[in-house]
């Protein structure tokens, strides 16, 4: 007897990584028969990704899964259910505080997720994980890891997956020319304020095949740029015997298929390595662009957080990009009120900030996260001491970031166009230029005055004069080729 047609609507949350593994699950549900749709709004199914970060992203996700469930009714609707960071961390104890969803699924269930919903649809009760720190599940040598079977989400682990044709196992969710792909899994880290290590697991990379395959089916999907993401890509290889591994993947990025653009994110200022910085900058392939997780840059604050650097380091890391690449993008975030920081502390970031004039800051009060080490000092800084620095730190670096975009007013930028509106004949296009990461800033692009040009084509990469900026922003004129 042929198995009904179940329709299913994915809903992501958080980072570029759950994006990635959002896709996975998309494709395995697919492969085993679902169809996918674009609304919760008559489906079968709603799988929320939630995202399991900070307080706001776990309050994003838990919304979600409401908005989700009030398309159900008595008799009617999708069955929700939970997946993602927040569901792996929490497990029973978020099935419990949240009723509304059907089911709450760790990644241990991700392979088998299609066999999962049928049977939450034909009421069969599921028993929801018991939360576990998930570096215990790999061996402590990291060249120990990779034949060991753990489930790793948006890695796809060589499957062959019935029903399942593509060579990667991915399905696009949006039509964007810009798509994240995973070059790791975990962190080995173990920074005092971080709990992503315990739900996500130790590091584990992804060979380079397996990554170049991905970038290829991508370009034939019709993406035009792909950000390189993990938890931490400059320990990138170091599983496969070669710490070194990024610096040879990067340039094979651009000899070994026909993608645009690309970039590297999640850089640890700890273990960036010159020869890496070098390969960044002259690997045409590669984005001007410098994604560092400085977190702040006091000695004494870093240190606590388990972490390594400071002010006279950080400059001289971000001198060295700029002698590399005067024009390169650098972004960073920072968090201020960790327990323990003083008045001198922050002063130190200050300076930091002043002198690296960094081209995109996020900035973080600190909040207890269960679970860290963090959460056990006992030296908290007072939650208004900490509103008050985030409002102060807030402040310097949208000035700071606003004269950086000030001082590429009349340079040359390429921009790759993520939009174009076309109105009576005339066009404005939306993108990013190199040194312009996701959710950092955009460049919009119209013709010079007087100048007959066609609408460029989303995905194309566009050269462009800035002549003005509205904050972050770039306002530019395309230019020709050849100026």
């Amino acid at each position: 007897m042929a198995t009904e047609t179940r329709s299913v609507y994915v809903e992501t949350l958080g980072c570029a990584r759950n994006d990635v593994d959002s896709e996975e699950l998309a494709a395995r549900l697919i492969g085993d028969g679902w169809v996918l749709v674009d609304t919760a709004e008559g489906a079968d199914a709603v799988v929320v990704n939630t995202c399991g970060f900070v307080d706001v992203a776990k309050k994003d996700s838990i919304d979600a899964v409401l908005a989700a469930a009030e398309y159900k009714s008595e008799s009617s609707g999708p069955i929700v259910v939970a997946v993602g960071c927040l569901a792996e961390r929490y497990g029973a104890e978020l099935a419990e505080s949240l009723p509304e969803a059907d089911a709450v699924l760790g990644f241990d269930d991700y392979a088998d997720i299609g066999n999962r919903l049928r049977s939450l649809l034909a009421g069969e009760p599921h028993v929801p994980h018991a939360p576990r720190d998930r570096r215990r599940l790999l061996p402590i040598s990291p060249i120990d890891r990779m034949d060991t079977a753990v489930a790793i989400p948006g890695h796809g682990d060589n499957e062959v997956i019935p029903g399942w044709s593509p060579p990667v196992l991915r399905k696009r969710l949006d039509g964007s020319p810009v798509a994240p792909v995973k070059l790791a899994s975990g962190c080995d880290r173990r920074c005092t304020f971080c709990a992503i290590p315990s739900f996500r697991g130790s590091f584990i990379s992804r060979p380079p095949a397996d990554v170049l395959a991905e970038i290829a089916w991508l370009v034939d999907e019709g993406v035009s740029e792909v950000v390189l993401v993990s938890e931490n890509s400059t320990s990138y290889g170091k599983d496969l015997g070669d710490i070194r591994l990024l610096e040879s993947l990067l340039p094979a990025i651009g000899q070994e298929t026909t993608i645009t653009r690309a970039r590297v994110a999640y850089l640890q200022p700890a273990e960036v390595r010159p020869g890496l910085l070098e390969v960044m900058a002259r690997t045409e392939v590669i984005a001007p662009y410098f994604d560092l997780s400085f977190q702040h840059a006091s000695p004494k604050v870093l240190r606590r957080m388990r972490r390594f650097g400071g002010l006279e380091e950080f400059c001289e890391l971000v001198d060295t990009i700029r002698a590399l690449d005067p024009e390169a993008g650098i972004r960073s975030n920072v968090i201020v009120g960790f327990p323990g920081e003083e008045e001198q502390d922050v002063e130190i970031l200050v300076q930091f900030l002043e002198r690296a004039r960094l081209d995109a800051i996020g900035v973080f009060g600190y909040s207890d996260e269960d679970g860290t080490e963090a959460f056990t000092f006992t030296d908290k800084v007072p939650t208004e001491v900490v509103d008050a620095r985030v409002k102060m730190i807030t402040a310097l670096a949208e000035e700071l970031m606003a004269q950086r975009a000030e001082d590429r007013i009349g340079s040359i930028v390429e921009v790759l166009i993520e939009e174009v509106d076309i109105s009576d004949e005339e066009w404005v296009a939306t993108g990013r230029a190199g040194h312009q990461g996701p959710d950092d800033a955009e460049s919009i692009v119209s013709p010079a005055p007087g100048a007959a040009t066609t609408p460029p084509l989303v995905g194309a990469i566009v050269r462009a004069r800035v002549t003005d900026c509205a904050g972050l922003d770039l306002l530019c004129e395309q230019v020709a080729e050849d100026e």
